[in-house]
């Protein structure tokens, strides 16, 4: 187990016992339960029906096998080699119309997965850099990010939903009214704590990864200084429209942070590529990938 898969699943405890102690405070079993049930369907749904849902929302277009542009099949073949390499079922390839270099993935378990890039990305990312994304996205399906993501939603939403249920229950319940009034304000900002912590640490885990699978961390390095520089500067109208859909990105589509601040669902970028560049020294990939640099998809 990783540092960082570890730091997930004790980030998920801490969530399941504050969700267990909001539930007790606020009369028992019965009204803990009856949130997680509610918050956990929706959450299915929206799991269940993601890739669609999310696709549209950014206009994607898949790339099928009739496709006619050179540089776009290339993209998508590029995928289903790194998806062999990393021994998972190939994803859909979708094309995103944006002028920022950005990339996601989507999907509720591998043999039901997409992952998506943007025109920006594919036209100011040279062809090992554009491998290194996607592998990175790849690594979110194989590490089934999806699913973590929407069990740590289904927890947040239902200790959201207690809070509010604190509203009709009042001062009469085993925490009193001022307790009932904490709860109130700092349940809901434990949980999204803990939520954006998480975001945060699978990314870690999708770059070390991702760079296996493509077997060259500097690819990804390389990236994800060009898609930060960029992206900070240029509007992504999709994720603009759809802003709960910014933690999806491989770098936030909406706004830069230079710190990994307790709300924001990214890591700081420059400390990403330290990591990165702390393995491409250890040697800690399985080569030098299974391509050589060349020009922009040349």
């Amino acid at each position: 187990m990783t540092a960082n898969t570890l730091r997930t699943f004790l980030l998920l405890a801490g969530m399941t016992a504050l969700f267990m102690g909001i539930g007790y405070l606020l009369g028992g079993a019965a009204g803990a339960m009856l949130a997680l049930v509610v918050a956990a369907g929706m959450n299915l749904y929206a799991w269940w029906n993601s890739a669609d849902m999310v696709l549209r929302m950014h206009g994607a277009r898949e790339i099928g096998p009739d496709e006619r542009h050179p540089a776009l099949r290339q993209y998508a073949g590029d995928v289903e080699h790194l998806a062999r390499r990393a021994g998972m079922p190939i994803p859909r390839v979708f094309v995103m119309q944006s002028d920022q270099p950005n990339a996601f993935a989507t999907g509720r378990d591998p043999s039901h997965a997409a992952v998506a890039a943007t025109t920006g990305l594919l036209e100011r990312l040279d062809r090992v850099e554009v491998q290194g994304v996607m592998a990175h996205e790849l690594a979110h399906v194989k590490n089934r990010d999806t699913l973590t993501m929407t069990v740590t939603a289904t927890l947040a939403g239902a200790i959201g939903m207690l809070a509010n249920f604190a509203l009709f229950f009042g001062g009469n319940n085993r925490a009193g009214l001022l307790g009932t009034l904490a709860m109130m304000i700092f349940a809901p900002m434990a949980a999204m704590l803990v939520q954006s912590a998480i975001s945060r640490a699978r990314e870690y885990e999708a770059d070390r990864v991702g760079a296996e699978i493509a077997g060259n961390p500097m690819a990804l390095a390389s990236a994800l200084e060009k898609i930060e520089r960029t992206a900070r500067r240029t509007v992504n109208a999709g994720a603009e429209r759809n802003p709960a859909t910014a933690h999806m990105f491989i770098i936030n589509p909406l706004n830069g942070q230079r710190m990994d601040n307790l709300f924001s669902t990214h890591p700081d970028t420059a400390n990403r590529i330290d990591r990165l560049r702390q393995m491409a020294g250890a040697g800690a990939t399985s080569g030098p990938g299974p391509w050589a640099r060349r020009g922009p998809w040349g």
